[in-house]
């Protein structure tokens, strides 16, 4: 199990609580956008974190924390992920999980088992254009496409999200996104920002009355969508 980030307290990455979120090394994917490629890739210089020292410290803000956010990298490849969720919620915690929903018999399982309270499952693009966003080549989205469905039956709370790029997102992808989601009842479009663990240095974002076009476009399927983290 590879632990290389703790941030001690959020308000923000889960929702209505304030938590603290763990950060998880390697990740199956490699999206040309991603701003935490140092996790994902595991480069020399990342702080590694014990088990034992996360529960620790968890044990001291008891009172204080309502929730944890497990993310990465991609949190469901961690072999001894499910029994290090049961030792947090020992805590009387809750766990929101960060997933890209490649592994949906994991999530099944986390559910399944009591060990997860909410869900913030990535939606790179159109089920089409995935290979190409994802960064994998020939990838399977069948996974992809079983994890949102398991999430629409509602057995936990759950919200989709995109990062949203002017080099990968038309208002031809949000059709598609917007067939594949109808319904959903919490959708989020983020605005893309550059950083200096971004890979593609090309990338760039749209304008936020861009973005507000693109959540009309999603509400004519019954989707809830709002913008986050866009000014």
């Amino acid at each position: 199990m590879k632990i290389c980030g703790l941030q001690k307290t959020t308000l923000l990455d889960y929702p209505g609580k304030v938590a603290a979120t763990i950060f998880f090394s390697g990740c199956n994917f490699r999206c040309p956008f991603c701003h935490n490629m140092n996790l994902v890739e595991g480069g020399p210089g990342l702080e590694e974190y014990e088990p034992e020292e996360i529960l620790a410290f968890l044990e001291k803000r008891k009172g204080i924390l309502d929730g944890v956010c497990i993310t990465g990298g991609e949190p469901s490849l961690q072999p001894e992920l499910i029994d290090f969720l049961r030792e947090i919620k020992k805590h009387k915690l809750l766990i929101k999980l960060d997933t890209n929903g490649s592994r949906p018999e994991i999530l099944e399982q986390l559910v399944g088992y009591g060990l997860i309270d909410y869900v913030a499952m990535d939606i790179k693009t159109s089920i089409g254009r995935y290979s190409e966003v994802s960064g994998v080549p020939g990838l399977d989205t069948d996974p992809i496409l079983k994890s949102i469905h398991f999430l629409q039956e509602d057995y936990v709370g759950y919200e989709f999200r995109t990062t949203v790029i002017r080099e990968f997102h038309t208002a031809e992808v949000f059709e598609e996104i917007g067939e594949m989601l109808s319904g959903c009842q919490s959708y989020y479009l983020q605005g893309f920002r550059a950083s200096e663990f971004v890979p593609d240095k090309t990338l760039t974002a749209y304008k936020k009355e861009e973005l507000l076009e693109f959540v009309r476009q999603l509400r004519k399927y019954n989707i809830k969508a709002e913008l986050r983290g866009v000014e």
